[in-house]
Parts: C-alpha cells; structure tokens; sequence
C-alpha cells in the first residue's frame, strides 16, 4: 500500500496537508512494509493473471507502486515496460533500486493524464484505500482515462465499510478507506469498467501493528467508452 492524495492549489488548502501526512507516513514506514506483508499471495496471483493475458513489451502502469515488490518486479521480469507512481520518495527509491529496468514517478494517481502515455494494463493494489470515497472515484476515471480500450485493470482494496477514518499503520498515522465486496464491484463498473473475476482471502500480516484482514481482489477491463 502506498499513499494517494491529490495536491490542489492554494498555499493553505488543508488537502495538500492531507497528502502530505500519508507521503510521510509511508516514507516513515520504508521497507518495513514489505516486512510486515511478506507473502501477498493475492498481489502476485492477481499480477500473474494480467500477465497471462499481455503480450511481452506491454505497457503497464502500478498505481501506489511502493517498494515495487513484488508487483513491478512480475511484470519487468516478465518482459513488459513498467512505470510507477507513488507519493512517498522513500518508496520511490527503494522501488528503483529493487526494480532498475522500470520508471518511476512522485506522482499523485488524481493527476494522472496523458503526458505518461496510454497503458495496456493498471494495477492498484491496496493504494486507493489511502484515498477519501469521492477521491476513489476520481481516482477510478483516472485510470480509466489512461488506459487503451479494452485494457485490462487490477484493483485491491481491504473489505471493511470506513470512510477516510484515522488509523494507525505500522505506527505511522494514516487515514483509510474501505468497502464491502458489493459496493466495491458498484464502484468500479460505475466507472466503465467490466469485471471479470473476483477473489477475497483471509491475510495476516507478519506483525501485531497491522491486524488481519480480508483483501478483495477485482480484475476488470476497460469498457469501450
């Protein structure tokens, strides 16, 4: 999970305040996070299932990329053009160094637009949850926006019905959100996509700060408009 928030203008907007504290709360956290989620069995099957589906070159985008383990590292390894986009310059160098063939941007994912091209494929795995529930939605078009038609799109979420609540991750404080599986799938056809398949699965994180959840996993295509 890596934080999302959108900067707007304004030297005393209390959103670019927001933002700032979930970058510093990943940039706090570093490499811990790989520490404390050392399996994510859902990531990897979800990236192995866009994979099966790409053609080697591929374009791909990881939205909340993080350390870029272990979804960019699959996808340069297997043969596609990796770009990342993150908040946290921590993240961001680590991801570098763990994945040198990729590139990588401190980019917010609600600034997203042409300038990085068009994208066969978008993951955001945990990193939209970092985001209010009208955000997400902004976030969703977004991706949409950059992705060619009939792109394909991976998106994990943790299944918990909050809205921008304030929690404590692996000691840092951040603000959440979360959906039920239903409303989750609402939202993302809501925002021209088609789901393809769904998974959810039980994980506990290797660490007491950070408790057991169920992470929803829904892998979609872009529709035609």
């Amino acid at each position: 999970m890596a934080a999302m928030m959108t900067i707007e203008s304004g030297p005393d907007n209390p959103r670019r305040e927001y933002r700032a504290m979930q970058a510093e709360a990943f940039n706090r956290i570093g490499a811990r996070y790989d520490e404390a989620f050392p399996h994510k069995e859902g990531q990897v099957a979800a990236g192995e299932w866009l994979i099966k589906q790409l053609q080697p070159g591929a374009r791909v985008l990881d939205v909340g990329c993080g350390t870029g383990a272990p979804t960019a590292q699959q996808f340069a390894e297997a043969g596609c053009e990796v770009t990342g986009i993150d908040i946290s310059p921590v993240m961001l160098d680590l991801a570098r160094k763990n994945v040198p063939v990729g590139t990588f941007f401190e980019t917010d994912v609600l600034d997203l637009d042409a300038s990085l091209g068009t994208f066969d494929a978008v993951t955001a795995f945990f990193s939209l949850l970092m985001l209010p529930r009208p955000q997400i939605e902004r976030a969703l078009g977004r991706i949409h926006a950059v992705l060619a038609p009939g792109g394909l799109f991976s998106l994990s979420m943790v299944e918990i019905d909050l809205d921008d609540v304030p929690f404590q991750f692996l000691g840092a404080p951040v603000r959440v959100t979360g959906y039920l599986r239903d409303e989750l799938r609402e939202i993302v056809e809501a925002a021209g996509f088609t789901v393809l398949s769904e998974n959810h699965i039980s994980y506990a994180p290797a660490t007491t700060q950070a408790p057991p959840e169920i992470q929803l996993f829904v892998n979609c295509r872009r529709d035609h408009r």
